[in-house]
């Protein structure tokens, strides 16, 4: 009474979202209260708001062939894809998002349940918004002596429409080729400044500052400038935006250019250094060179500079600035390409506007200092390192790749091309032409799509009646696809080509590809497969029987026919691998990804259905498989291509252990016996399978019990006998006196010899059921016993020990000494034990150093060995000497004395009496 079935629920991330184009976005769905097999599949589909009634399949976790045409290229490119985040919860990524991508996300998940109850599908609703975020900063060759001040301004701006928070920060790169930012300083979203962990102390200090200036300027100051400071400054900003589940999500992230900040420690004589903005240019940019010189006092001396390419002088500037070109380049100068000046007496600049492949070179700068103005000796003189410029023409950078997904086709299947440019700076311009096969030489015009986005079709794809309305579209800021919706015939079949031409200053740069798609004319074959298997679960060691049903409108009798199988691990990547195919010769071809299906699938078929019987089922055939049939016509086998092909659908099978028969006695039991003596906890098993191995792993529950007490393991034994001690019992003292003995097939004790009052406690085990199946040891479950409590008989008599609470202070670093002592002198024939606990009266308590009768001393916390000492200056003070107290000695301490008696020689030893002392609570002073 009460109970009821669990209803399916299926959940998809709360809308409506807003995400900018060209982001990389990700929608979450998840699925409960199902029936049926634990990894549950995954259909998400769009609703345009073109066609809000009309379903559009994007990508499936059940089949490849799922999405419609729109959707296949980017799905099979791995443009959109399903990333399984577990079985029954995936994550839709859409990795470029664009304009196209908004409406209503519908998650679907197929029926696993006995019967339908609850809901299967949930939708959500996503807009796509302009990217409006900017963020700016000039690039600078800056150059700061150790010590000076340094202030960058970057312009962040957004106009956005719906309501979004800025974050902005500055992040320094420490050499060119470096890929790992340090961060200086963040305000965040929530307008508070964070800085980077190695700037933190300087912005404590007020030495590195952000501020907000006006509605769109930040400004990061760094008051006293240090070596470290040197690198390549930028700025990053991001637009964030609140999703309705109240999250916040970053939509947008810009980069501002770099700013190269060079800082000169203070030392004696001349340096010399050069620097450039930029030194790897196209055709056109614009290169800035600063030459710094380095001096002590360099505003009282003169210097007179000389900019050098390739050891040619191009220019030079006197003490007072005046600049003097050499004759080849004072034409471009007075057209205002070439700059030259004397920012101050030790920054010189040289600019080189619409750079030009005769400006490729080695630059240097050489400095002269002369003792005043005009004097033609120089004092000294010093030549910077050089910095190679490299000048590449407009498009030296791109590349082209043609390709097709649909190489083979049948009459009116799609066609559809992808344009892949690689390195253009530019914008583009894309042409596309097919060369038919019948017409040599031809070269017919297929679609065009301008720098500026503007298309045309050529003549022979206008009427969209007879191939569709052909779609040519940049996917992305490199790639263009092209789709014919339908072909006629085989007069389609040929070399399809892609010309992308670069645009700069008037200039142009081509580069051009093809690729060949066949176009078969056949009618329609009606073929179909169905994949079905007699059981979808099946247990190790057992066979996995697949039949894969073939149905067409024509007889296989005429046709030549073969079958592949193909698999899919589980979780699903995404990839089936090739099994075995059966040619129509009757060859079997194995594949190589899975080898280890040969040698135990068996192949059988008749007139309509294939059969795939997998004997010794085990972990790594458990995923998804699939059939594939292809058809040949008669009389044309040799030409190589099936004039028809089809993939059933995919069945998931899934491999499980056998059931775990395995029972432990639970009964609670308590064992009562004197101190020293030995004793043994017994773990029965009463049931489990037939040749399993058992693991016993043994707990204690010391007292007192509270109620979220954490067990404590004493010790595993494996199913080999492998032992294997816990940190606690893993002292040599410890491991010879706590055993596991396997007295029977079914029956483990602990051994605990020469037990004491400290091995007080609730003991119980922990077993694990193994069998070896197939290729290996599996674990099929475990089991928990009942509690067994451990209880020593007290001896009547009581030690006189002294009781009184007390609380020590102690400064970290000094000794301390903690009192336990007896009251009165011991007899010399009475033998002692003392063993000293860290832990209140009302937790578990810890033991930290035990004195046996026999003189010997354990150290149950090795690591403290070095720090404890027991100094014993009477036979009955048992006091402990904490050294180098640290802050992790804080906490409760008290001692516990027994007195042992042998009844005669040879005889066991036992506990005539006992005592424990008050508490000390021992406070570190730092």
């Amino acid at each position: 009474a009460g109970l009821s079935t669990g209803q399916r629920v299926v959940t998809v991330q709360k809308g409506p979202l807003y995400r900018v184009r060209g982001s990389h976005v990700t929608l979450w769905c998840k699925v409960s209260g199902y029936q049926g097999p634990a990894e549950q599949n995954f259909q998400w589909s769009i609703y345009m708001p073109s066609a809000p009634e009309r379903e559009v399949q994007i990508v499936s976790t059940v089949s490849p062939s799922f999405p419609y045409a729109i959707y296949t290229q980017r799905v099979r490119s791995r443009g959109i894809y399903v990333e399984r985040v577990q079985g029954d919860a995936v994550l839709l990524h859409i990795t470029e998002l664009q304009d196209r991508d908004a409406g209503i996300y519908e998650c679907h998940t197929p029926n696993t349940d006995e019967r339908y109850f609850g809901s299967y599908s949930a939708k959500t609703n996503l807009s796509v918004i302009a990217d409006t975020l900017s963020a700016s900063m000039t690039p600078q060759v800056l150059t700061r002596n150790e010590g000076d001040a340094v202030e960058l301004t970057c312009e962040v701006s957004k106009s956005t429409a719906q309501h979004t928070h800025l974050s902005v920060g500055w992040y320094r790169l420490q050499g060119a080729g470096e890929s790992h930012a340090t961060e200086v300083l963040t305000l965040s979203k929530d307008f508070v400044l964070r800085p980077g962990p190695s700037y933190m102390q300087r912005f404590l200090a007020g030495d590195v500052r952000l501020n907000k200036v006006g509605n769109t300027t930040y400004k990061l100051s760094i008051g006293v400038v240090e070596p470290s400071d040197q690198g390549q400054l930028y700025c990053e900003a991001a637009e964030w935006i609140e999703d309705p589940d109240e999250t916040w999500k970053d939509i947008s992230r810009k980069q501002t250019g770099r700013t190269s900040l060079a800082v000169m420690s203070q030392g004696r004589g001349l340096s010399v250094d050069i620097a450039a903005a930029e030194t790897s240019l196209s055709e056109g940019g614009t290169l800035q060179l600063n030459c710094v010189v380095g001096a002590q006092k360099s505003s009282s001396r003169h210097f007179q500079v000389l900019w050098l390419l390739n050891g040619v002088e191009v220019a030079s500037v006197d003490p007072h600035g005046v600049l003097v070109w050499k004759e080849e380049y004072e034409a471009r100068a007075k057209l205002g390409q070439l700059r030259a000046f004397k920012e101050s007496n030790v920054v010189y600049v040289l600019t080189i506007d619409e750079v030009g492949l005769k400006d490729n070179g080695m630059y240097r700068c050489s400095v002269s200092e002369v003792k005043t103005p005009g004097d033609f000796h120089s004092i000294q003189t010093n030549v910077s390192s050089g910095i190679q410029v490299n000048v590449k023409p407009i498009g030296y950078r791109m590349r082209l790749s043609v390709s097709t997904s649909t190489p083979q086709v049948v009459a009116g299947d799609a066609l559809i091309f992808l344009c892949e440019v690689q390195g253009a700076t530019n914008p583009v311009s894309v042409q596309w032409w097919h060369l038919p096969l019948q017409r040599p030489g031809a070269r017919v015009p297929v679609a065009t799509m301008g720098q500026d986005g503007t298309l045309s079709l050529g003549s022979a794809y206008r009427d969209s009646r007879t191939r569709g309305s052909l779609r040519l579209e940049k996917a992305s800021s490199s790639t263009f696809t092209l789709v014919i919706p339908n072909t006629l015939d085989e007069g389609d079949s040929g070399r399809y080509g892609c010309e992308a031409t670069e645009w700069s200053r008037g200039q142009s740069w081509t580069e051009e590809g093809e690729t060949a798609v066949t176009v078969s004319s056949m009618a329609g074959l009606g073929l179909h497969a169905t994949l079905r298997s007699r059981i979808a679960t099946v247990r190790y060691g057992q066979s996995i029987e697949l039949v894969c049903q073939v149905s067409a409108n024509y007889t296989f009798k005429e046709m030549p026919v073969s079958v592949g199988w193909l698999f899919q691990l589980s979780p699903p990547t995404g990839h089936y691998h090739k099994v075995v195919r059966v040619l129509p010769s009757g060859t079997v071809a194995w594949g190589a990804a899975q080898p280890h299906f040969q040698g135990k699938a068996q192949l059988t078929k008749d007139a309509t259905s294939f059969r795939l019987c997998i004997h010794n089922a085990v972990a790594a055939d458990e995923g998804t498989y699939q059939c594939e049939v292809e058809v040949w016509r008669r009389n044309t086998l040799a030409l190589g291509q099936p004039a028809a092909t089809t993939r059933s659908n995919a069945v998931g099978i899934k491999v499980v252990l056998p059931e775990s028969k395995l029972q432990v006695s639970t009964k609670y039991s308590s064992v009562e016996i004197a101190g020293g003596a030995d004793t043994a906890i017994e773990c029965r098993i009463t049931t489990a399978q037939n040749n399993s191995q058992f693991a016993v792993t043994w707990y204690l529950l010391p007292p007192p019990p509270p109620a979220d007490a954490t067990p404590v393991k004493i010790l595993r034994a494996d199913y080999s006998s492998t032992l294997e001690y816990g940190t606690e019992f893993s002292s040599h003292a410890q491991r010879s006196r706590f055993l596991s003995q396997r007295v029977s097939s079914n029956v483990f004790w602990l051994r605990i010899l020469s037990a004491d009052p400290r091995d007080q406690g609730r003991y119980y085990c922990v077993v694990e059921e193994w069998l070896w199946l197939v290729d290996s040891w599996y674990k099929l479950g475990e089991r928990a016993s009942g509690r067994t409590m451990l209880e020593f008989k007290l001896p009547e008599r009581e030690l006189p020990l002294e009781k009184t609470n007390r609380n020590i202070s102690v400064r970290e670093g000094e000794e301390v000494t903690l009192h336990c002592l007896l009251q009165g002198t011991p007899t010399p024939a009475a033998h002692l034990s003392a063993t000293w606990f860290r832990g209140a009266e009302s937790s578990r308590t810890v033991p930290l150093l035990t004195l046996h009768r026999d003189g010997a001393i354990e150290y149950p916390q090795e690591s403290l060995a070095g720090r404890l000492q027991l100094r014993r200056p009477t036979a009955g003070d048992f006091s402990l000497t904490l050294r180098s107290t640290e802050k992790g000695d804080a906490g409760v301490y008290h001692c516990q004395v027994q007195e042992w008696q042998q009844q005669s020689k040879g005889k066991d030893w036992t506990v005539q009496a006992l005592a424990r002392s008050g508490y000390t609570r021992l406070t570190t002073i730092p």
